[in-house]
């Protein structure tokens, strides 16, 4: 059974009072435009859906790639079972749920559903 795994959302740091430069950086390089969901957070949806987050106890060090599932608790499981390693077990957010883990490189995903 798939259970998704298509990289479906790009999350990048905005912390240290960069949220409004990088949005009028890309608005003005690229033409993308924002959707605000409070002070610290601005999502973009240009071919790939992302958002900057500028909490620092919620920024991702380095992009995050966020991929779907169908059912988290069964991709967890295929996650562990394939040698990678859970660094935040599944959690609620405006939007749905997720998990975050690191695969054997070190790399650090998250994967999110309903």
């Amino acid at each position: 059974m798939k259970l998704g795994g298509k990289l479906d959302y790009l999350e990048m740091p905005a912390t240290g009072g960069t949220l409004d430069r990088l949005k009028a950086f890309y608005s003005t390089a690229f033409a993308w435009s924002f959707t605000d969901y409070g002070p610290t957070y601005s999502a973009f949806s240009e071919g790939l859906d992302g958002g900057f987050q500028a909490d620092s106890d919620e920024a991702p060090a380095k992009p995050l790639p966020v991929l779907y599932s169908q059912n988290l608790e069964d991709t967890l499981g295929a996650v562990e079972n394939a040698g990678g390693t859970i660094v935040r077990p599944i959690f609620s957010f405006p939007g749905g749920r997720r998990f975050h883990f690191v695969d054997p490189a070190g790399n650090e995903l998250a994967v999110w559903g309903e």
